[in-house]
């Protein structure tokens, strides 16, 4: 199941829907960053491309990185850890709250 259908919901108005995707794709931005950084103990783990000898090329290490990327990014897309379905509802609900704030006050 994929995050964005997960904790998009249903949502009133193109607007609404355009600024609910905009929330749900920063919010799995953010989560494929954190476990990026949980990943890279591991990328800096492995021998360079089965080498044992370690290699001082700059070019493995952006291979390597941006393999990790990936990974980081397909584990937030696939659902990830729940980080960011539980940053959605929580702003989702702020924003709720403070609509109904406004308008309890006109």
């Amino acid at each position: 199941m994929r995050v964005s259908s997960d904790i998009a919901g249903n949502t009133s108005t193109p607007l609404d829907r355009a600024k609910q995707a905009k929330l749900v794709d920063a919010a799995q931005q953010f989560e494929a960053t954190m476990l990026q950084e949980l990943l890279k103990p591991l990328q800096h783990g492995q021998s360079s491309w089965g080498n044992d000898e370690k290699s001082d090329d700059s070019s493995t290490d952006s291979i390597s990185s941006f393999g990790t990327e990936a990974v980081a990014k397909a584990i937030s897309k696939g659902g990830g850890f729940g980080i960011a379905k539980q940053i959605v509802s929580k702003v989702t609900l702020e924003h709720q709250r403070n609509s109904e704030k406004t308008r309890s006050q006109y």
